[in-house]
């Protein structure tokens, strides 16, 4: 069955924004949710086609491909086995407890105990010309991050000494409230989910299990990219303070400097050329720069200011396919500022020839210029 299109799958237009794609992926999430419909296979795969809209669209980058490709440009994104791996990817917007315990569907569903929570995701800046976004580059970031205690190892706890369960949650990191009929669970106010109170607290880290410190890392940078994109660095992100769950991700956000030629446009690079009356008048051979070296355009005679050339293949790479966008070459004509006396003799002869054998374009805007002053002496009569 072909895939219906993302922004339907979300109630959504295409000018929706960030918001509004969260809002609504969040109102189906909850009305397709498993659990408030057991058993019901049609609501089951609309929960898994939100989450996979969701998944493109509530990220920059795959949104830009897939508005541009269509489904096309987001082949082999991730794939989604239930509603414990949609909730986990997504507990950001859910109140960061996913599919388990602490978070909004934990609260509305009365879901599991504690699960191992995740650290956090850091961010590293890289600054690229434009020479090295279209070729890929290796780069050095650096940036600080918490890492896992090594005095406590993780736990939080003095050595010698361990953790302790939490009496108010049980060790479950949540509790549950009743009020008639409706029970609410929500994160033990007590321990903040983690399920166990640390009596004696590390010295090094002070019971949070984890340290910050300064990271270097090298970083491939992929041929391509953009001002914006970003370059996930999986596991490199901050640890779990409990020690117990994944690190998160480093995101390695890119800009390009503007360069002193060229102006990029998506996969296109333009140019702007400047060219003599002759030139532009004659036609010629010229010799232009691009990012892998030079190359000849042919201006053809009669060549106006702000005619665009196109030369194919000396673009941008896609960062997907690989596929070079084109150098668009704009021309515009140069007039000299200082002329020798030989050359102002051959403009005052080109002058006079102009003056008594005008071009047609120039005559139908003489022709419209004169219209318009006798219309406006009539008016003024």
């Amino acid at each position: 069955m072909a895939k219906r299109c993302y922004y339907e799958v979300l109630c959504i237009t295409k000018t929706a924004n960030d918001r509004e794609i969260s809002k609504s992926y969040r109102r189906l999430a909850v009305k397709f949710h498993p659990d408030s419909n057991p058993d019901d296979e049609e609501a089951d795969f609309k929960f898994k086609e939100a989450a996979e809209a969701y998944d493109v669209l509530g990220d920059q980058d795959k949104r830009a491909r897939y508005d541009r490709y269509g489904h096309a440009g987001v082949d082999g994104n991730r794939q989604f086995g239930n509603a414990e791996d949609i909730m986990s990817a997504f507990s950001e917007i859910f109140g960061g407890g996913g599919g388990g315990g602490g978070g909004f569907f934990g609260d509305l569903f009365g879901g599991g105990g504690r699960r191992a929570r995740r650290g956090g995701d850091v961010r590293a800046d890289v600054i690229l010309t434009l020479e090295e976004a279209a070729k890929g580059a290796s780069k050095t970031v650096n940036f600080t991050r918490g890492e896992v205690c090594t005095t406590c190892t993780g736990s939080g706890a003095r050595p010698g000494t361990q953790p302790t369960m939490c009496t108010k949650c049980g060790g479950r990191g949540v509790v549950l409230q009743s009020n008639g009929i409706l029970r609410v669970q929500t994160t033990c106010p007590s321990c903040q989910g983690s399920g166990r109170m640390i009596p004696d607290p590390c010295f090094e880290c002070r019971g949070y299990g984890v340290q910050k410190k300064k990271v270097e890392l090298d970083v491939a940078i992929p041929a391509g990219v953009d001002d914006g994109m970003r370059v996930r660095l999986q596991g490199e992100g901050e640890a779990c303070h409990e020690g117990e769950g994944p690190a998160g991700d480093c995101y390695c956000f890119i800009k390009v400097r503007k360069h002193k030629l060229f102006h990029r446009d998506g996969d296109h690079l333009v140019l702007q050329l400047p060219i003599t009356y002759p030139q532009a008048a004659l036609g010629s051979k010229i010799e232009v720069p691009t990012l892998e070296g030079r190359d000849e355009l042919k201006v053809p005679a009669g060549t106006q200011s702000g005619d665009v050339f196109k030369i194919t293949g000396r673009g941008m790479p896609d960062p997907q396919s690989g596929r070079k966008g084109d150098l668009l070459v704009q021309t515009f004509i140069e007039t000299p500022k200082k002329l020798d006396e030989r050359q102002e003799e051959l403009l005052r002869e080109l002058a006079e020839l102009e003056h008594t054998n005008v071009t047609p374009q120039r005559r139908s805007f003489l022709n419209k210029l004169k219209d318009y002053f006798a219309v406006s002496d009539k008016d003024q009569a």
